[in-house]
């Protein structure tokens, strides 16, 4: 099967879901959206007011952040995969729960083995603890993890793990812009590196 038709399945399989309660409020499930040949694949938390309304992630305030700082690297979203963990709001927009992301993560699972990205992008402390603790390591808070790089096997291949802030954080925090300026400033020489900028 061509990676369209896996990510087909794998997005029909995430609007029939009934695993856990979050599919009885929710509008519109939000199972991601990109280029399934992208080197680089961003993961954040769960979907928001606007991602539950449209069905598309990271279309809210925090997305407008996220698309400023791709531009800033020479990057746009239809070069990058964005998904989140939870492919269903939580009311009021409260955290993940450790039941939910055992839950819905194997979804996430199956689309990053679809890709297969040089590059994994974790936006929040969730998303961080979730794929750095699949690939063995220890988690920290996001704020000591942050911009930092970790060579990994996930899920039969390899891939550099860059934590970031959640773009959302910005937005209640706005000190932290200048680290996730910094942090997408790593990503893009990294990409450099390896002659992925056209």
């Amino acid at each position: 099967m061509s990676k369209q038709e896996l990510m087909e399945e794998v997005t029909t399989e995430i609007a029939a879901c009934r695993k856990c309660g979050l599919w009885k409020k929710r509008k519109n499930p939000v199972p991601g959206r990109g280029d399934l040949n992208a080197d680089v694949m961003f993961i954040g938390e769960a979907p928001g007011y606007w991602e539950d309304r449209k069905g598309e992630p990271f279309v809210g305030a925090a997305g407008e952040i996220l698309d400023k700082m791709l531009s800033k690297i020479g990057l746009s979203r239809d070069r990058v995969y964005i998904g989140n963990i939870l492919k269903c709001r939580p009311p009021e927009n409260r955290d993940p729960s450790a039941s939910e992301i055992k839950t819905c993560a194997p979804y996430l699972d199956q689309q990053i083995s679809i890709i297969r990205p040089k590059f994994i992008v974790t936006l929040g402390r969730h998303s961080t603890s979730y794929i750095l603790s699949k690939c063995g390591l220890e988690t920290e808070g996001i704020t000591r993890l942050h911009g930092r790089k970790y060579e990994v096997e996930l899920l039969g291949f390899q891939a550099l793990v860059i934590p970031m802030y959640h773009p959302a954080a910005v937005l209640y925090n706005p000190k932290y812009r200048r680290d996730l300026e910094i942090d997408f400033q790593l990503l893009g020489r990294e990409l450099e590196r390896l002659g992925l900028f056209d």
